[in-house]
């Protein structure tokens, strides 16, 4: 009789080349898709300054990030880092739990995105409906495993870079009089200096822009998965948040080129305005479907990157050892998928996500914060001679940057983080309570 015992170790799928795929496709996601109408109501047509200005802090942090995946190539991404830093749990564990958050919150958002494109094809299916069918989907990938994951990674995310391709295409023709009329209003959108807007509303801009490079962070969690982490982890992480940067500044620049910065703000769905305007006969189907494979894709990553993260935090002690075991024939950390599926099921349909991408993106600067903080500290506790390292200035540098732009956040933003926060400081509260009950009684 065949017997099945649990798996030792997650399998190694990913080599430098598809881990940058990862990296790009999680960072190309729907974020440029979404906000980029948000931030232009903010920066006008300095939008591409408030995407630099983003691409600059998060690089700071990436190189942080470099460094820390290629010291402890594991599962668990920030949490383990502060454990590693300071030693106590709940702190590991809060940061944890906000990571957490941030994952589940937008795996929520992303899907509710979803069911607001596909409704426009087909308005006779419920959203509910829309809702469950993608969360069903996204957790059996998952389940299958990375590699599956990955495969239906590389073909999403060669849709969203073609997407965003078409984006730059349509409007470099426009722009160069192969669009439309030279009589088109769109034509001649007024250009406005950075004394004109202010460095006030740019950095307000990046503050929401910040959002949008969300993702090369989660390369870390999946480092256990990774051929040679130690040198694919920061090489893949510094590349994917290049190209990405480098993609999003252009389009940025393009797509306030083409319409005027308030009609991207007033845009439900910008980019494929900015599509209609620069090309009249372009399928909107098309770009449309592009949008919705985009969203899919930062949704399964999320869902990725969630269930790494539980499993990783489970491995170090800071969570129930229920959450830390494989699947016998798949080698996924398929208990955490069960847990993660209700609750993101839930926020999707509860309809109160009016200020979350903006509060998933004070969340992560605020984590990121205690990221560069917790390099400094370790750099003093465990010099490195070999490997790769970066100097201390980078990290206080990252850690200063990320504090300026938490401070332009919105104060939704502020007050909705401190809710999650604080309902992580009661669950801890509620674990540790239950914990010396336990240890009296026995």
């Amino acid at each position: 009789m065949e017997t099945h015992t649990e798996a030792d170790s997650l399998k190694r799928v990913f080599g430098l080349t598809t881990l940058v795929i990862y990296g790009v496709g999680d960072i190309l996601g729907a974020g440029i898709y979404a906000v980029i109408g948000k931030i232009a109501g903010l920066s006008g047509t300095l939008v591409w300054a408030s995407f630099l200005t983003a691409m600059t802090v998060a690089a700071l942090t990436a190189v942080s990030y470099a460094e820390l995946g290629s010291r402890f190539p594991q599962s668990g991404g920030v949490a383990y880092f502060i454990h590693k830093a300071f030693r106590t749990d709940w702190l590991s564990t809060l940061v944890g739990w906000l990571m957490f958050c941030t994952c589940l919150v937008s795996m929520a958002t992303l899907s509710i995105a979803f069911a607001g494109y596909l409704t426009t094809f087909a308005p006779i299916i419920p959203t509910w409906l829309i809702v469950l069918a993608l969360f069903s989907v996204l957790a059996f990938v998952n389940f299958r495993g990375m590699q599956e994951s990955s495969a239906l990674n590389i073909f999403c995310t060669t849709l969203e870079v073609s997407g965003l391709l078409i984006v730059i295409l349509v409007s470099i023709l426009f722009l160069t009089g192969g669009g439309v009329s030279a009589g088109s209003p769109a034509a001649n959108v007024p250009a406005q200096s950075v004394a004109a807007i202010g460095w006030t509303a740019i950095l307000q801009g990046a503050a929401l822009a910040f959002y949008a490079f969300i993702g090369f962070e989660d390369i870390v969690n999946v480092a256990e998965e990774v051929k040679n982490p130690e040198r694919n982890v920061p090489r893949a992480i510094l590349l994917a948040l290049g190209i990405a940067g480098v993609v999003y500044i252009l389009v940025s620049w393009l797509a306030t080129n083409v319409l005027s910065p308030a009609e991207l703000a007033a845009s439900k769905a910008p980019l494929l305005d900015v599509v209609r305007q620069a090309q009249p006969n372009f399928p909107q189907v098309i770009f449309t479907l592009i949008a919705l494979f985009a969203v899919l894709n930062t949704a399964l990553l999320n869902f990725v990157t969630a269930s790494r993260l539980l499993f990783g935090m489970s491995r170090e002690g800071l969570l129930p050892a229920w959450l830390g075991k494989l699947h016998a024939g798949r080698s996924t950390p398929y208990r955490t998928i069960l847990v993660i599926l209700p609750i993101a099921i839930f926020l999707a349909l509860s309809g109160t996500l009016q200020f979350l991408a903006g509060t998933t993106a004070t969340l992560i600067m605020a984590m990121f914060c205690l990221v560069n903080l917790s390099l400094l500290v370790i750099k003093r506790q465990e010099p490195r001679t070999g490997g790769f390292r970066v100097p201390a200035l980078i990290p206080a540098l990252a850690l200063i940057s990320n504090i300026v732009l938490i401070t332009f956040a919105s104060k939704e933003s502020h007050i909705l983080a401190l809710a999650f926060t604080g309902i992580g400081l009661l669950l801890i509260l509620i674990r540790n309570a239950f914990s010396k009950t336990r240890s009296l009684s026995s």
